[in-house]
């Protein structure tokens, strides 16, 4: 039986409803995305100092990966509480976690000070980001898109996406402007704190968007239903994640396949060229940094169109589109950066990332209309972020060590693509979720079929004007 829904939300509460997301997961991706800049700029030399420049490297994007081991824990951890107290109260507690660990960084004592317990405090630093973040997608996805309706959830939902693009733009431009501003002595010995620091400010004004959004309408009508079924009969409510693994296994697998591409794309296209552009193709680091910036800008401008897409065509197809589009540009991708022409770079990025746009867009919604309501927290979390482990926290790694084996891009652009064979089988095995009710409260064994959606009038789901 499904929870009565609740009247629609008026648009400028909805408006503030996706302000507040944004605006959260931005500096949540800043702060965990300022992280692996810095692993591929100067973590290397302050805290991996006796190392080899790309075994230093490799160290450092090793502690960037222990954070996306944290985030499958992050993920059962808010997820079970965020299905049993709400979306909101997690958010607040993911943002202040992920802000402290980032501002502590800014301060950390480094190799040259303390000797090798500099790298293990920043190795407990970034598992507290990872954790925090692991929390937090699920959270802000799921409160766009149980307060939106049906026709242009995609759209909506594609919002807290774009956080991603924009936390990574804000890095990127933080970092740009340090190193162009300051010289390489001065931007190693103090200037790459400023960043981190900067999160402390960040997150005071995430805080107080965040605290004025109300809770999902949609979990506080399933949360009073289950209270209310709790009372009138004899058996426990199963925990959140003992629903999921009986009723949503399929799904749980499908949202893990669906992620490889767009998740170990994401990383090679924004982390590791940083490595390989001032490495193999010989560029400068600002270069880098600047192709990434703007090809970000564009990236965080497509999403909310290929989310309004999904909204016409389905998130089957246009996740189709970006699998199969960044698997192809892979060799075109690493051929325009060997040309050490900016131009070239800039267009490598800015395609590749339109592309992951494609993935990346849908998935909010796609990923958030797979479960029920009392375990759609654990559900997408746990999709979306065991998957990451395997995907993007070794991406950066994998491609370090590829090239420092075999000093060619040809492995790189194979590991890609074989990511974009997984995603494609995956999404070719899911189900098509559109205009899905996100009223149900829980899964009864045939929930994982989808009802036949009703035919919608054209003016109905057109594209929503931003």
């Amino acid at each position: 039986m499904a929870a009565s829904a609740s009247a629609p939300p008026t648009p400028s509460s909805l408006k503030r409803i996706v302000a507040a997301s944004l605006i959260g997961t931005t500096i949540e991706w800043y702060d965990f995305f300022l992280y692996g800049s810095a692993a591929a700029l100067v973590f290397n030399k302050l805290f991996f100092p006796d190392s080899d420049p790309l075994v230093g490297t490799l160290l450092s994007f090793l502690t960037y990966a222990v954070g996306f081991a944290a985030r499958p824990i992050g993920a059962l951890v808010f997820g079970h509480f965020g299905d049993r107290l709400g979306r909101k109260k997690l958010l607040v507690l993911s943002l202040l976690m992920m802000g402290g660990a980032t501002f502590a960084i800014g301060l950390m004592p480094t190799h040259a000070t303390i000797g090798t317990a500099a790298p293990v405090l920043l190795t407990v630093l970034r598992l507290i980001q990872g954790f925090a973040l692991g929390g937090e997608w699920g959270g802000a996805v799921l409160l766009v898109s149980e307060h939106g309706d049906a026709e242009r959830r995609g759209f909506w939902a594609s919002w807290p996406q774009t956080g991603a693009p924009a936390g990574q733009l804000l890095a990127t431009g933080v970092l740009s402007a340090l190193t162009a501003l300051l010289s390489d002595a001065a931007f190693t010995s103090w200037g790459w704190r400023i960043p981190f620091l900067l999160s402390g400010v960040l997150v005071l004004v995430g805080l107080w968007i965040r605290l004025s959004v109300d809770e999902s309408p949609v979990f506080k009508a399933a949360l009073a239903q289950a209270e209310q079924r709790k009372a009138t009969a004899d058996t426990a409510e199963k925990t959140p994640i003992v629903s999921v693994l009986r009723h949503h296994w399929r799904d749980v697998l499908v949202a893990m396949g669906a992620r490889m591409a767009e998740n170990i794309s994401y990383y090679v296209i924004t982390a590791f060229i940083l490595v390989y552009a001032t490495t193999a193709a010989e560029v400068s680091k600002q270069t880098a940094l600047n192709a990434v910036l703007i090809g970000s800008a564009v990236h965080f401008a497509v999403i909310p169109l290929w989310g309004a897409l999904s909204d016409r065509i389905g998130r089957r197809p246009v996740y189709l589109i970006g699998a199969v589009g960044v698997g192809a540009w892979m060799f075109p991708f690493f051929a325009l950066i060997d040309t050490a022409s900016f131009g070239n770079m800039l267009l490598a990025v800015t395609v590749g990332l339109v592309l992951h746009g494609a993935m990346y867009a849908p998935q909010a919604a796609f990923f958030s209309e797979m479960f029920a309501t009392r375990m759609r927290y654990s559900g997408a979390s746990i999709g979306a972020q065991f998957a990451s482990v395997a995907a993007g926290a070794p991406a950066p790694l994998i491609a370090t060590a590829l090239l420092a084996d075999y000093d060619s891009s040809t492995p790189i652009s194979l590991y890609v693509i074989a990511a974009a064979l997984i995603t494609v089988v995956a999404i070719i095995c899911a189900r098509e979720t559109r205009q899905r009710d996100l009223t149900d409260v829980d899964a009864e064994p045939d929930s994982t079929k989808v009802p036949t959606p009703r035919r919608a009038e054209s003016a109905s789901v057109r594209t929503p004007r931003s």
